[in-house]
C-alpha cells in the first residue's frame, strides 16, 4: 500500500505575461465599482501623493506563476510603491512583482451582492481571490468593500496569513502602505449619492477630491471679487459725499 503523500506548496515564479495570453475583457459587477476606484485615485492625485515610479490602477491584470500556470487576477484597486520604468512609447497591459517592481502593497476588492471569490481561499485552481493575494502575491492590505451597506474590511498580512484589523475609534483603518486612514463617506460626486471610500491623513484632514479643490478655488475667488466689488463700492459712495461737499476727491 502506498500512503498518498501530502501535497507541498505551490511552485511560484514571476513570469512576464506571455504575448498571446488573452486577457479577461468582463464587465464589471456593478455600476458603482468604476466611480469608487476612480475617486480613491483621484484624490490621492490631488493631495499630489502620486509620484511618477508608483503605479497604481483597477481592473488591471496582476500576474503570478503558480505551478507553472500563469495565473491573472485583475482587483478593483491596488497601489505599488514602486516600479520599473517601460520603455518609451510601450504600454503596460499588465504587472509581474518581482520582475517589474515592488511587491503589490494594496489591494481592494468592492463585493458584489454575491461573493464571487473575493473572499475565497481556494487553493486550487480557479484560485480564490483571497488566497491569491494572501498566499501567492503575499499583500500587505486586502481591503474588502461592500458599498450598499457600507461595510468595510480591512486585513493585514501577519506571519504569512491575513488577519482583520479593528478600525479606530472614527470608524476608519489606518493603511501603512500609503500613511493614510482609509473609511467610508456618505456623499455626492458626479452627481452619485454613495458610500464612498475616501482617504484622511495622519492629522484626520480628509483629502479632498479634484472637484471639492475646484470648488473650494471657486468659492475664494468668487468671495475675492465680492470683496473687491465691496471696496469699489464703498470708494465710489465716499466720492460721491466728497463731491457734495464741494471737495474733489481726485485731490484728496
Amino acid at each position: 500500500m502506498v500512503l498518498a503523500q501530502p501535497r507541498t506548496g505551490p511552485v511560484i515564479t514571476w513570469p512576464p505575461l506571455p504575448d498571446d495570453f488573452k486577457l479577461l475583457d468582463e464587465p464589471v459587477e456593478n455600476i458603482q465599482q468604476p466611480p469608487l476606484a476612480a475617486a480613491l485615485t483621484d484624490a490621492l492625485g490631488a493631495a499630489q501623493r502620486i509620484r511618477p515610479e508608483m503605479l497604481i490602477g483597477s481592473n488591471f491584470g496582476l500576474v503570478a506563476g503558480i505551478d507553472n500556470e500563469t495565473v491573472v487576477k485583475a482587483p478593483d484597486w491596488f497601489y505599488v510603491p514602486r516600479v520599473n520604468p517601460v520603455a518609451e512609447g510601450v504600454v503596460r497591459r499588465s504587472y509581474t512583482p518581482g520582475l517589474e517592481g515592488d511587491p503589490v502593497a494594496v489591494v481592494m476588492e468592492f463585493l458584489a451582492a454575491d461573493d464571487n471569490g473575493e473572499l475565497s481561499i481556494r487553493s486550487l485552481p480557479p484560485y480564490g481571490k483571497l488566497y491569491f493575494y494572501e498566499q501567492i502575491l503575499q499583500v500587505r492590505v486586502y481591503v474588502t468593500y461592500e458599498p450598499m451597506r457600507a461595510q468595510l474590511e480591512v486585513r493585514h498580512l501577519q506571519n504569512e496569513r491575513y488577519g482583520l484589523q479593528p478600525p479606530d475609534a472614527a470608524g476608519r483603518f489606518w493603511i501603512e502602505p500609503l500613511g493614510l486612514f482609509l473609511g467610508v463617506w456618505r456623499g455626492e460626486r458626479l452627481a452619485q449619492t454613495l458610500n464612498w471610500l475616501r482617504w484622511w491623513d495622519a492629522d484626520g484632514n480628509l483629502l479632498l477630491w479634484s472637484s471639492e479643490q475646484a470648488e473650494i478655488e471657486r468659492q475664494r475667488a468668487e468671495a475675492e471679487r465680492q470683496r473687491a466689488e465691496a471696496e469699489r463700492q464703498r470708494a465710489e459712495r465716499l466720492a460721491a459725499l466728497l463731491r457734495a461737499q464741494g471737495i474733489d476727491p481726485d485731490q484728496v
